[in-house]
């Protein structure tokens, strides 16, 4: 592998777990998080040859700074997120935007900073999630953002080519900690597979994508077939 694995987001959840993944089989990763102590820390914690730095999506004029030491890029995974529970009934345009900047603005001011840095053979994956398919009381936000990462995969795709770009939307993920305490039984019961996925089937298929050289342009739902019910 020529250049890095760069997972932003990569401090907890689904983005630590790649790039464990990647760090476990040798390779060069960077992991960042907002808080550049914190990603340090998950760093060490990895092991191998794996370094953290803090950059803050949702402020979009820093990430060119925080991205500096960068090198060439082999595997590129923007996989950071916030929650937000955001009605129109009820809107809170601060948290709103927040978002809206860290998905749509700050994702692609991620790729617009690093992709001269990106070898020929790079692959990008961005993470969006179901509930542009499948909204929820409260997902006007999230929804909304989660499609637009749909679009901004596949024109990134052409305006990158032959640089591969895929965009990857879990489902309700079992044993994270977000959903592992909360009642989950009609969601179980819509599932076809029986169960939720889980974050190391989340990670199965992002590797999929970053790997696969036939593969862009995507938008791969991986939720156990909950879509179908």
């Amino acid at each position: 592998m020529d250049g890095a694995v760069v997972v932003l987001g990569g401090t907890s959840g689904i983005g630590r777990e790649l790039a464990g993944v990647y760090a476990r089989q040798g390779k060069r990763v960077i992991v960042s998080g907002r808080d550049e102590r914190r990603a340090q820390k998950v760093a060490a914690d990895l092991g191998g040859d794996v370094t953290g730095i803090g950059v803050d999506l949702a402020e979009p004029a820093s990430i060119r700074d925080a991205l500096e030491p960068i090198g060439p890029v082999q595997r590129l995974v923007i996989a950071a997120v916030e929650r937000d529970v955001n009605r129109v009934t009820s809107y809170d345009v601060r948290r709103a935007l927040r978002l809206v900047t860290l998905k749509l603005v700050g994702y692609s001011e991620a790729v617009h900073v690093l992709h001269d840095r990106l070898v020929p053979d790079a692959s990008v994956l961005l993470f969006g999630g179901l509930a542009k398919e499948r909204p929820y009381d409260g997902s006007t936000t999230v929804s909304t953002v989660n499609g637009g990462v749909s679009g901004m995969a596949r024109t990134l795709a052409c305006e990158l080519a032959p640089i591969r770009v895929n965009a990857i939307h879990p489902g309700i993920v079992g044993d994270s900690p977000y959903w592992v305490d909360k009642p989950l039984q009609a969601f179980v019961a819509r599932t076809p597979i029986g169960r939720l996925v889980t974050t190391s089937e989340v990670v199965e298929a992002a590797t999929f994508l970053l790997e696969c050289g036939g593969m862009n342009g995507a938008d791969l739902f991986v939720d156990g077939g909950w879509l179908l019910r």
